[in-house]
């Protein structure tokens, strides 16, 4: 069985929480992440902190070999800095047709004004690369010596698992209303980020599919250019606590409250099984670091509770903190019931 986790809106939801309580939890097999060097996820475990490009946050368990599939763009550099500060190199497998992007690629962005000033990319040579690709020019894992050692077939590896009944994560990067085709565009990223597209990025059949995770943040927040439902102001974003900074780039994210018709779309176009839940403890500073579902107000069950009413979908999980066991598994409670 592969989970899919998939952003909710505009990335920046916490799917590195999510992913790393999970592969903790339901000790994957294999772990994969699609997409590229330009979303980044975020785990805080043990007390340390790390943020991720490119290796899926599911690592974090040791027993777990990390995938990279043929869909994905790989940066050398950023890969190599991760296998160092993550230690997955003697767990680590790349798909032989993952695509590499270059520097040639970072420079053609940072020269376009449009991207980076209209658009707001985050200017990292994904979009470059995935042109060159579609092209037939960028060159791919498999034309890389220093790479050879990594080469796999992850279609294969992961279609071998799921028909042997064994447990796989697959993380998506950004979010739905970032994807080239369901998105606000032009202002999007240059690929599918829904649940549909991270089953092409992979390569597998739907049927291996078991849960499809929607993580959505008790706010939204978006970076760069474009529509942003429900939009605060600095100020009445300052006054609710709703200030963060972006992962890859450092720029401060805009914000919204949580548009729920907006949600139940997402949900449905995506197929979403499961609701998670990050950053309750934003809204309802009494719910941070609560573990149990009984141990938060009336007021934040209500809330929790509008989430399904409105979506239609059960809530799975519910982040109460930046630990990766600050969480509400709703999933446990419902079975001790």
């Amino acid at each position: 069985m592969l989970d899919l986790l998939v952003g909710g809106m505009y990335g920046d939801e916490g799917k590195g929480k999510i992913a790393s309580y999970m592969s903790l939890n339901g000790k994957p097999r294999y772990a994969l992440r699609t997409g590229s060097v330009n979303a980044g996820h975020t785990i805080v475990h043990e007390g340390k902190k790390l943020g991720l490009r490119i290796v899926p946050a599911a690592f974090i368990n040791k027993s777990t070999k990390i995938l990279m599939p043929p869909g994905c763009l790989i940066r050398l550099d950023v890969l190599y800095k991760e296998m160092d500060e993550t230690g997955i190199k003697d767990r680590l497998g790349i798909d032989a047709n993952a695509a590499v992007i270059t520097q040639t690629e970072v420079d053609e962005e940072r020269q376009n004004a449009f991207l980076s000033k209209e658009v707001g990319s985050t200017v990292q040579g994904v979009g470059a690369a995935e042109s060159k690709r579609i092209l037939r020019k960028l060159k791919l894992a498999k034309d890389y010596e220093e790479l050879k050692d990594y080469i796999c077939n992850v279609p294969l590896l992961v279609t071998e698992a799921m028909e042997k009944g064994e447990y796989a994560i697959a993380e998506g990067s950004q979010g739905h209303l970032l994807s080239v085709y369901h998105g606000h565009y032009p202002y999007v990223t240059s690929r599918n980020t829904s649940s549909s597209g991270i089953l092409g990025e992979i390569g597998i059949s739907p049927k291996h599919v078991g849960e499809i995770v929607m993580v959505f943040k008790a706010f939204t927040t978006r970076v760069g250019g474009g529509p942003l439902e429900g939009e605060l102001s600095e100020k009445e974003a300052e006054s609710l606590g709703y200030v963060e900074f972006g992962t890859v780039t450092g720029r401060r994210r805009r914000a919204a409250p949580l548009d729920l018709g907006l949600a139940k779309e997402i949900c449905r176009i995506n197929g979403t099984t499961q609701i998670a839940i990050t950053k309750l403890d934003y809204i309802f500073k009494e719910s941070h670091k609560k573990r149990r579902y009984e141990e938060l107000s009336a007021d934040a069950r209500r809330w929790i509770e509008n989430v399904e009413d409105k979506t239609g979908v059960k809530v799975a999980f519910v982040g109460t903190g930046e630990d990766v066991f600050d969480i509400i598994d709703l999933r446990e409670e419902r079975a001790r019931a």
